[in-house]
């Protein structure tokens, strides 16, 4: 072991380990850093202690010594209406920044990462593929429905109500007690949801680990398998450079298009590549949504729960219905290839194993995942190009109604999301409306989630289906409804959605991937028409952003472009 060399070329280091607690014996074992995400800060992390102490058992149990380390993430539903959601995604760097260093201090044979949740998902993605030590990941499984299958995104509604005086005591204090009534990532496909699906289609967890509910004690085998499992990486040699090809990318775009993923894997799965060593084209992610069928009957682009999509066989029976386009030879971190992944899930029964429990919500299978014969919907997702994206934007047309795949609409213009969400509230945004939010995008405010102000959108029913929104910000994965977000280049670089005016005619259209300014303060005009009066206007310049300091001044000054990842 390269490692144990290398930790015994300074004795102190064994004597400072077993000042820790270490025998002298188990200095000269393989040595695992198992990190997670606990703290107390939201159900996502708050029970990954527990999980990891099992991994750590996994691991004696096969010849290693486990060392655990912690650096806490935090969670998008406590930063929503105020100034901490700017704060968000830029903590996915951060995160991985700390397990670098945890990581690169001491000489480890392997690690496992253990999280549940937006940010530290991706986070821990990129640490992998940046260090390239034998590794796995272990999600942190699936909250428990709330009453009548519903989800923490009740809030929403409850929110607008609230705001307008419409919304009871009651109301609110049986949401509270009901809202989350678990541990684990939110029950819906929401970002958290989607990238614990996208680790497991990159290779990187034991098959079926995605979205288990947290509080089976399935999870459990899943940990202590992770720690079986980077055991035999190590002995191997397995390194994530071995996982992490172009093939196991595409891998994953295939399964984020056929579950209705979040769009914000759209910013983690570049940011991940690049850790790898490669850039990943955005345009795969439309090149594979032209193909590749609907199948995720997943909430908010479908009915039905994570914890029934994973009772229905989860991110291995999607898999297994797609094999046809997957690269099946595509190494994971079992130490065997996908295709034989998938056939020894069948031979194991995996696939029928659960789906007893959809009869507790007198469900079938094919209510949750319907075959590919049984769907008509092709992709989920789309990249929109025009004047006012001219890198690019993204829409996640499975969760739209299909009458606002193309919409045309005046613009109602704000420089950022409060005030738009102020609008809304008050009854100022009309139908056919397309509200432009800027300023919002990684160098113009951290690149916050706009799902206060969708909700509100959705939720009310003057507006519900018929206004869309522009963004250079980005959308929870929760979000529903004409959405189009990462517009490229952002506000704040002198992308032209800066100069969009109120009254500008605004109009997209999905089927042909396009979004444009095709008139102005309400007048159809031509092309170049348009192009000659934004040259007039990008003679203002942009708005200056405010001074910051810190971490927040760093990642703002320097993220890339959301069409790259917004990472730095």
């Amino acid at each position: 072991m390269k490692s144990k060399r290398e930790r015994d070329f300074w004795p102190q280091f064994d004597a400072l380990q077993m000042g820790s607690g270490f025998t002298l014996d188990e200095t000269q074992l393989p040595q695992i850093m198992i990190e997670d995400v606990y703290g107390d800060s939201h159900p996502g992390s708050v029970h990954l202690n527990e999980l990891s102490d099992h991994v750590k058992v996994g691991v004696l149990q096969r010849g290693g010594v486990p060392c655990k380390y912690h650096t806490t993430d935090i969670c998008d539903g406590c930063a929503q209406g105020h100034d901490g959601m700017n704060i968000v995604l830029a903590s996915r760097e951060a995160i991985c920044d700390m397990v670098e260093v945890h990581a690169s201090a001491v000489p480890w044979d392997g690690m496992v990462l253990s999280s549940s949740c937006d940010k530290s998902i991706p986070a821990h993605l990129k640490a992998i593929a940046r260090m390239d030590i034998p590794a796995l990941f272990l999600p942190g499984g699936s909250m428990r429905p709330g009453p009548y299958q519903t989800t923490a995104l009740v809030a929403g509604e409850l929110s607008l109500k609230q705001k307008r005086g419409e919304c009871t005591e009651k109301e609110l204090r049986d949401y509270k007690l009901t809202g989350c009534p678990s541990v684990g990532a939110c029950t819906f496909l929401g970002t958290a949801s989607t990238m614990q699906c996208m680790a497991e289609a990159l290779g990187l967890t034991l098959p079926g680990a995605a979205l288990v509910p947290a509080t089976m004690r399935t999870i459990i085998d899943y940990a202590r398998a992770s720690g079986h499992a980077i055991m035999n990486l190590v002995e191997k040699g397995i390194t994530p450079s071995r996982i992490l090809t172009k093939e196991a990318f595409e891998n994953a775009i295939i399964v984020h298009s056929a579950i209705g993923g979040s769009t914000n894997a759209m910013l983690h799965l570049p940011a991940i590549a690049r850790a790898a060593g490669f850039e990943l084209d955005m345009n795969l992610f439309d090149e594979v949504n032209h193909r590749i069928p609907h199948l995720g009957n997943i909430f908010p682009s479908g009915k039905h729960l994570t914890e029934s999509f994973w009772f229905a066989g989860g991110i291995p029976y999607v898999q297994y219905l797609l094999k046809e386009h997957l690269h099946l030879d595509c190494m994971t971190v079992t130490g065997m290839t996908l295709g034989e992944n998938l056939d020894a899930l069948e031979k194991d029964g995996f696939f029928d194993r659960y789906v007893g429990f959809l009869a507790n919500y007198g469900l079938t299978r094919d209510d949750v995942i319907p075959p590919p014969e049984k769907v008509q919907e092709k992709g989920s997702v789309a990249i929109l190009r025009g004047n006012i994206a001219r890198e690019g934007a993204v829409i996640k047309y499975s969760a739209c109604v299909e009458s606002m795949h193309h919409h045309r609409g005046p613009a109602r213009v704000f420089n950022s999301e409060e005030a738009a969400h102020d609008a809304v509230v008050k009854g100022q945004i009309q139908p056919y409306d397309v509200v432009v939010i800027r300023y919002e995008g990684p160098r113009g405010s951290g690149m916050p989630e706009m799902l206060i102000t969708t909700e509100a959108i959705v939720c009310d029913e003057r507006l519900n289906g018929t206004v869309a929104m522009v963004t250079d910000g980005r959308f929870s994965g929760a979000t529903r409804g004409a959405a189009i977000g990462h517009v490229s280049p952002e506000a704040a670089r002198g992308g032209d959605i800066a100069f969009i005016e109120d009254g500008d005619l605004i109009e997209y259209d999905v089927d042909k991937r396009t979004l444009n300014v095709v008139g102005i303060h309400g007048q159809l005009c031509s092309p170049e028409e348009v192009e000659q009066v934004f040259a007039k206007r990008r003679e203002k310049g942009v708005v200056p952003r405010p001074a910051r300091k810190g971490f927040f001044k760093r990642y703002t000054e320097n993220a890339s472009s959301a069409m790259e990842g917004a990472d730095y």
